[in-house]
């Protein structure tokens, strides 16, 4: 893996941007990291590199995120789902085109923040549903495999909940917590396992805490209001970058 002080510096910021995201919203946003890592690694690399600093930001985000974050009635039934998504997504990697279900989870997430401005069927508190939750999880597994990009479909079941913002951040972070130790073993096993490798995580893990540190007082900053306006941006800003990849994948374009 590249070593030089290029590569070490947006690594930093990158990473120091998820973990910000983190803090602040429980994860599920890595994709906006993401990009900035593809400016100096390939993908691959990309995702090798985080799966690690993934891992140990979540359980340090633990000490923020506690169990009485935690929607327990919620997570029953989505993390069986993310289970099942998981496995879903790695198949779709070998035989499925990944820039379709971009595009597709793309314009369904737009759809969704669309219909919530336009105060339609999203707004509001609703009741919780185990067929909702197991195919929100099951989504989310198949598009933070092929996409690194499972926040969308996790929002979209939580967000109509009308949980409160503390619920709703811990209730998505030890989500994407078990989903990320699922994926530590794949990308890790895909990954340059050398001394440079494991040196650049060194290197890039203080950013990471600090962005959590950083984003969780961010949180605390904002009342529900912001909070779920600020969930619902970030939606529209993952769905655009998502949009963009697969129509770039599928045209062909770069």
């Amino acid at each position: 893996m590249d070593f030089s002080f290029q590569v070490i510096a947006v690594s930093v910021v990158a990473v120091g941007v998820i973990g910000f995201m983190k803090g602040a919203f429980g994860g599920g946003f890595a994709i906006i990291g993401i990009p900035l890592l593809a400016l100096v690694m390939d993908p691959i690399k990309a995702g090798s590199l985080l799966a690690p600093i993934f891992v140990a930001t979540d359980f340090y985000a633990f000490r923020y995120w506690r169990p009485r974050t935690w929607s327990r009635p919620d997570l029953a039934y989505l993390v069986p789902g993310l289970l099942v998504g998981v496995v879903a997504g790695y198949v779709v990697l070998r035989h499925v085109n990944r820039h379709v279900v971009e595009i597709l989870m793309a314009v369904t997430t737009l759809l969704f923040a669309w219909l919530w401005w336009r105060g339609g069927a999203v707004a509001g508190q609703r009741p919780r549903s185990k067929n909702k939750a197991l195919l929100a999880g099951s989504a989310s597994g198949i598009t933070t495999m092929v996409a690194h990009s499972g926040g969308p479909p996790l929002a979209m079941y939580l967000l109509p909940l009308g949980l409160s913002k503390e619920m709703y951040g811990g209730t998505t972070s030890m989500f994407f917590t078990i989903g990320n130790l699922l994926k530590a073993g794949p990308w890790l096993a895909v990954g340059e396992l050398t001394a440079g490798f494991w040196g650049l995580v060194a290197i890039c893990l203080p950013a990471a805490f600090f962005g959590v540190w950083a984003g969780w007082r961010l949180h605390h900053r904002l009342n529900q209001t912001q909070m779920v306006r600020a969930c619902y941006g970030l939606l529209v800003v993952t769905a655009v970058k998502l949009l963009w990849d697969g129509v770039a994948g599928v045209m062909g374009w770069g």
